[in-house]
């Protein structure tokens, strides 16, 4: 008795210690996921059911989004914001919290953000600029009347200017309220531009009952105030639980101005626009015109700035909640925007692109859009500058056609979000459905469907888990980017065309991609460095401290700042970095900017910005390598950056050359590393990290196991030696303490000859529809698809079971790894009635040597395909079942869905499947 209560003591300790080794799963590091309310026609049974049901599923919380509702349950929708609405929010609330779930909530309904509450005045607002041409002595046939129709009620004549030959005249006061004009040139011919400040008449797209108008003015603050009086009304004094408010991206079209914009032009930027109007019409290349359209559009990033993105956050933090904001698509600086919120939030659309053998991407079944990870960094880098500990990500919109995304194919491009910084993951995302609707319920119109009436949803936590897992690590201590690097937005600003300029997602090509800044960000992650970006603002409010250089007091430490190639740069920028190095800062510059941005006395600030550069005393320290110390630190200069870098000390993770990708994060006494294998290949080697460890263990967030790798300390660096196969991540926790008692993790070195699980398998069908095909044996291994004699398997989504028996003459090897081959497209494995897990995603292999006995065994794969083929049996039938106002649904291609003519998706256990036994190398050393 003595030694089985010791062995169970053992035992507990052990377990504890392997519990420890993860950092806790808290509520932010599961998965969230947006919950739209369809035409807020929900009641608390449901609500309380759903959530239950997504908690049992792995869900951290729901974001709520009001939307359209579905035709013919009108009578159950919910005015927004009524009573109703809000004691249903309120029973959220309650059962969220009882459930260990949180709620965050959109600040409208549908996007972006407006309502009835928005007035014609609140309203979104453009500049209209009209052009006439009057001579001398002859009186302007034409009323300075807007020609717009559908603005005459709503426009208003801002300022009128004249242009003569040498001379601009603001005539404004000459015009009559019927818009005829009382003033005649006395000589030549005269330019006239009128000024209109009109209206954008945007509505809220997709918006819920009681929940439709106009779209806000962004740039007022009297606007945002005014729309949250409601808000005032509804909540009172508190967030009545929620625990963050969320604005969504900014896709207000056309809303280049307010009405109090010349003034704050004016008061900001020294001069008075009205004098350029001429200037701001042109669609003529032109310094002048360029440097002009440059400060307007910094006045717009400045009111986006000041009076929308703090107000909210002001607003948020007054009711004891947090903000939440996408910024992408705005007019303005997005790090700048970003920072203004606690939690920053980016998207991902559409579809990249991985060479992961065997991971299913179908053209006719993604958008042509490659979402690009860089983009995603603009978010994580404002958070980690302002030491916020939350990235979060409006993630898998339209990642394939509806119907057709696997969880496999969710695995590699959130893993892509992951490596850009985001660490607080939201789904996109789960339509509230009540119970009384037939399958397959309320959906949104773009997918993914993360719903339960999804046929891969028994096995959404196998993605949920891996999620939680990997966020439990990413948020856990403080990023670890080395580099900071300052992104030129004047450059981008400094453009003759157009107008306002929302630096939007699908546009990057033209804002982002060409610049010397986005070139270096790509080549430098590529060898191995990693960085966040940087405004010129937050460049103002940067410190350094034992060489080390942050935004905020709280916010990231890097050791260096990176000054890509750029042509405008505003003096008080290179002031702070000037600044920064004096403080004891290392600079890379990789040219000395050219130019200073904006028009007010820009020669004074040409030539101030030429006499500053010329007080830095260059020394060549080598080809293509200059130096100059300044007060405490130092300036590089050189057009080779990835030189300089090694010149200022900052180490590259040369474990990239193999074709991983990482994100490290600091924590107390050691460092965290996330580790990525995108590539065809298998990793099998000793690589080093830039860190000099006394412990690494290694943490599968495929599985939760955990071990102590094979390890060497060399000097500043640790080699660790490495297993991961295509589509595989894993995690390293390297510290400098003793190492733990942790077991020793297992490296499957070498290989038995594996066998093939062949013969006969059993295979029934447990849950799904419209029917369940007829169990039956099956002689050899293979879809159910393929089983054309039934027609049921032809049309059925949901979960198939195979079943068979196999002999293990004796358990001989220290570990035995199963194979399942293909799979469509998801597999839960038990074995001797023991789960062993979810095998969702590339590779589709697990170790089950705890689980084998000597002698026959019994192994069970329940399989869950798509819902594909369901869908396609309901159009082929005529069934209707996509009945919403609004959109209505529609495929990836915004057309009319129909998957009548879809061919049958592939569904269920192609194998082999196979077992592999396996000696453990206990040194751990690479196979040669």
């Amino acid at each position: 008795m003595k030694k089985i209560i010791i062995a169970f003591v053992l035992s507990v300790l052990v377990l504890q210690g392997h519990a420890q080794i993860w950092p806790a799963i808290t509520q932010t590091a599961k998965p969230w996921t947006r919950w739209w309310w369809m035409g807020s026609a929900v009641d608390e049974k449901n609500i309380s059911s759903q959530l239950s049901t997504y908690q049992k599923a792995g869900f951290g919380g729901v974001e709520v989004v009001p939307i359209y509702g579905a035709k013919g349950h009108e009578s159950k929708y919910i005015p927004y914001l009524s009573p109703q609405w809000m004691k249903m929010l309120d029973h959220t609330v309650k059962q969220s919290t009882g459930l260990g779930m949180g709620v965050y909530i959109s600040v409208g309904t549908g996007w972006p953000i407006g309502g009835p509450q928005v007035t014609t005045e609140d309203a979104a607002t453009r500049l209209v600029i009209q052009q006439y041409t009057v001579k001398a002595g002859e009186p302007l046939k034409d009323k300075v009347l807007i020609n717009d129709a559908r603005q005459k009620d709503v426009a208003k004549l801002t300022a009128l200017m004249a242009y003569g030959k040498d001379e601009k005249l603001d005539i404004t006061d000459k015009v009559q309220a019927d818009g005829t004009l009382n003033w005649t040139p006395a000589a030549g011919e005269w330019k006239l531009f009128a000024a209109f400040s009109s209206k954008t008449k945007q509505a809220v797209k997709r918006a819920a009952p009681g929940g439709e108008g106009y779209t806000l003015d962004h740039f007022s603050k009297a606007s945002l105030t005014n729309y949250f009086k409601k808000w005032d009304t509804a909540f009172g004094n508190t967030a009545r639980g929620v625990k963050a408010f969320y604005n969504d991206s900014y896709e207000v079209y056309n809303a280049d101005w307010t009405p109090a914009f010349f003034d704050e032009f004016k008061r900001r930027r020294g001069y008075d626009l009205r004098y350029f109007l001429r200037e701001m019409a042109s669609t003529v290349a032109s310094e002048e015109v360029a440097r002009v359209k440059s400060d307007y559009r910094q006045t717009m990033s400045d009111l986006m700035l000041e009076n929308f993105s703090k107000t909210f956050t002001k607003y948020a933090h007054d009711k004891k909640t947090k903000s939440l904001n996408q910024a992408h698509g705005s007019p303005g600086n997005l790090l700048d925007l970003y920072a203004a919120f606690d939690i920053p939030e980016t998207e991902t659309f559409g579809s990249s692109y991985f060479p992961i053998p065997g991971l299913r991407r179908d053209s006719a079944d993604v958008r042509n859009v490659d979402p690009d990870p860089n983009m995603l960094k603009f978010a994580s880098s404002a958070a980690h500058a302002m030491g916020n500990k939350l990235t979060s990500s409006e993630t898998f919109t339209w990642l394939t056609e509806h119907f057709k995304t696997s969880w496999a194919q969710c695995k590699p491009e959130v893993e892509q979000v992951f490596l850009s910084g985001v660490n607080h993951v939201f789904y996109h995302g789960t339509t509230y459905s009540p119970d009384y609707v037939q399958w397959p319920g309320w959906l949104f119109y773009a997918s993914v469907n993360f719903v339960p009436n999804n046929s891969l949803w028994p096995h959404l936590q196998g993605l949920n888990n891996y999620i939680a897992r990997c966020q439990s690590v990413l948020q856990s201590g403080e990023p670890d980017n080395e580099i900071m690097a300052y992104w030129p937005v004047y450059d981008a600003w400094h453009n003759a065309k157009g107008t306002d300029m929302p630096l939007k997602v699908h546009d990057i090509d033209h804002w982002l991609h060409p610049t010397p800044f986005y070139k270096n960000l790509v080549q430098l992650q590529e060898r191995g460095y990693s960085m966040d970006f940087v405004s010129d603002k937050m460049l103002s409010e940067a410190s350094v401290t034992n060489g080390i250089v942050k935004v905020s007091k709280n916010g990231a430490a890097h050791k260096v700042l990176l000054v890509s190639k750029c042509k405008m740069m505003p003096v008080a920028t290179l002031q702070n970095i000037i600044r920064l190095a004096n403080a004891g800062a290392i600079i890379v510059l990789e040219e000395m900017p050219a130019d200073v941005p904006g028009l007010d006395h820009y020669e004074q600030q040409r030539a101030s910005l030429a006499a500053l550069i010329a007080t830095l005393n260059f020394q060549q320290k080598g080809k293509d390598l200059s130096e100059v110390v300044v007060g405490k630190g130092k300036i590089i200069l050189s057009k080779d950056v990835m030189k300089a870098l090694e010149y200022a000390g900052v180490k590259r993770e040369v474990l990239v050359d193999s074709g991983l990708k990482f994100i490290r994060r600091s924590v107390n006494g050691g460092k965290y590393y996330y580790l990525v294998n995108h590539t065809p290949n298998t990793i099998n080697a000793n690589l080093p990290i830039q860190f000099a460890a006394n412990s690494v263990v290694i943490m599968d967030p495929q599985s939760g196991d955990a071990g102590m790798a094979a390890f060497t300390k060399k000097g500043n660096t640790t080699d660790v030696r490495l297993q991961i196969k295509p589509g595989e991540a894993l995690n390293l926790k390297a510290t400098t303490a003793k190492p733990a008692t942790t077991p020793k993790w297992k490296y499957l070195e070498t290989l038995h000859l594996p066998f093939n699980l062949e013969g006969k398998w059993q295979l029934s069908f447990k849950e799904g529809g419209p029917s369940l095909p007829a169990a039956r044996t099956l002689q050899q291994l293979q879809n159910w698809t393929d089983l054309t004699d039934d027609t049921a398997t032809q049309n059925f989504s949901g979960t198939g079971v195979y079943t068979t028996t196999f002999n293990l003459p004796a358990k001989r090897a220290d570990e035995y790894l199963l194979q399942l081959g293909k799979v469509n497209e998801s597999a839960r494995v038990t074995i001797n009635g023991k789960e062993v897990g979810i095998l969702w995603s590339i590779p589709y292999e697990t170790r089950i040597g705890k689980y084998l006995k000597t002698g026959q065994n019994t192994i069970t794969i329940e399989v869950a395909n798509l819902m594909a083929n369901r869908i396609r049996y309901m159009d082929r039938m005529g069934m209707e079942w996509r009945k919403y106002h609004e959109i209505n649904f529609v495929n990836i291609d915004y057309k009319s869905f129909d998957a009548s003519k879809w061919k049958v998706q592939p569904s269920g256990l192609e194998g082999p499947v196979t077992i592999s036994p396996f000696i453990a190398n206990p040194k751990g050393s690479a196979k040669k």
